[in-house]
């Protein structure tokens, strides 16, 4: 595993991290891309570092690890502890977790197939798993009656349970990863229902409006701000796997990057001179006029907008 967070004034790293790994394997995919044909940026030496990395993360992963993070019979990635956040929405406040995700998240399951089939590129025995925990992934997820994906499956590790709610997590099984994990026809409907319930032109909601617990503000004290953080707070980063789903359901044409990037880029680049200047803001409120809130220089966020501008739309 890889820490999250190092504290200020404490020894040891905290770990409650089930995806910074899992990210770290994407990474080093996207780096070795990057150097193919490149020896300067990797030689054989590097390679194989970072494949025994990939490999070491993958087979903690599937072996089990800290805060019952394991691969499960069908494959797929189980995770969480009564108590503890794992995911990306991490707020707690006074000692509860606002949003646990306890079980299998849905983006950690686009992160954790896409790690194997990474881990395929340096070993071909995480095949069997791959085509495993895909085959559970296209069958399980699916929420007929929503027409998109459940955000969680088999909840505080139940098996059969489900949690419906309509957040952003699913667009990664879309977009924003190399992988698409489900059927042209599917994916179409996730993108479309994203954009119907999330999106807002500075970025995505974390939870749609009528949801339980839907926050249309990110204000007050410290304790109402936590508590409203993913529970509607719309969050910029998640505008650049949200682009490159779209532009992929669409076919990926010359016509559709340009239309992406009228539809959706150009607000965005509008937010520049919004808050932090020349930058995107780390979250805003869920309805308009999407105030910006929280860290007006967020890497993450500005990051994904030269990903979106530079790479998806190029």
């Amino acid at each position: 595993m890889l820490p999250n967070r190092f504290p200020d004034q404490a020894i040891e790293p905290e770990f409650n991290s089930v995806d910074a790994s899992l990210w770290y394997v994407i990474a080093v995919h996207d780096y070795l891309s990057a150097a193919a044909g490149k020896p300067e940026l990797a030689d054989e030496v590097i390679s194989r570092k970072l494949g025994d990395a990939v490999e070491t993360i993958i087979t903690g992963c599937s072996q089990g690890t800290r805060f019952r993070i394991k691969a499960d019979a069908d494959g797929l990635l189980s995770a969480g502890e009564s108590g503890l956040q794992l995911t990306w929405m991490d707020a707690k406040v006074d000692g509860h977790v606002v949003t646990p995700r306890i079980g299998k998240p849905v983006e950690v399951q686009a992160l954790w197939i896409n790690a194997l089939r990474i881990g395929q590129s340096f070993s071909s025995d995480w095949q069997p798993l791959f085509e495993r925990a895909s085959e559970a992934f296209a069958s399980r997820y699916w929420n007929d009656a929503r027409g998109q994906l459940y955000d969680v499956i088999d909840v505080d590790h139940q098996p059969g349970t489900t949690d419906p709610s309509v957040r952003p997590n699913q667009i990664f099984a879309v977009g924003g990863l190399p992988l698409i994990l489900l059927p042209m026809e599917r994916a179409r409907q996730v993108v479309e229902a994203v954009e119907t319930a999330l999106y807002t032109p500075i970025g995505l909601r974390s939870l749609a409006p009528g949801e339980p617990g839907y926050a249309p503000r990110y204000e007050g004290d410290v304790r109402h701000r936590d508590t409203a953080y993913h529970q509607g707070t719309v969050w910029p980063w998640l505008i650049g796997p949200f682009i490159e789903a779209w532009v992929r359901v669409r076919g990926g044409t010359p016509e559709t990057k340009s239309a992406a990037r009228q539809q959706f880029l150009e607000p965005l680049r509008n937010h520049l001179k919004e808050a932090g200047l020349g930058h995107v803001s780390e979250i805003a409120d869920a309805e308009p006029p999407h105030r910006p809130r929280g860290c007006p220089f967020q890497a993450w966020s500005l990051g994904e907008l030269l990903r979106v501008e530079r790479i998806v739309l190029a």
